[in-house]
């Protein structure tokens, strides 16, 4: 399991703008680089981001080979109530993950 990182504002008010920050810890191979032997590594990407707020989708993104390692994704967010942010990551060699976190708002 990869480690991630998920940061939002520390009191969140209703109907604010609020930017949500996350980061990944992962390699994303891009499957054109060679190892010690001269070999192309075999690629390994994370492929898919998305964010559900409440079971309702509010942020997703596809990513691709020229994506760094432990990618970073920024996005913005306005919430009336407070609920439930669901993320979730998908990539190559079955590798997914999720986490999720409780929104309180002031």
């Amino acid at each position: 399991m990869a480690r991630a990182l998920i940061h939002l504002p520390p009191a969140p008010k209703r109907g604010e703008v609020m930017e949500i920050r996350t980061l990944i810890a992962h390699p994303m191979e891009s499957g054109f680089r060679v190892d010690s032997q001269g070999r192309l590594r075999a690629q390994d990407l994370i492929r898919r981001f998305t964010c559900r707020f409440n079971g309702e989708l509010v942020f997703s993104a596809e990513l691709f080979a020229a994506i760094a390692g432990n990618p970073y994704i920024a996005f913005h967010l306005v919430a009336e109530e407070g609920g439930t942010l669901s993320f979730s990551w998908e990539g190559d060699n079955g590798f997914a993950q999720s986490e999720t976190i409780t929104l309180e708002l002031a």
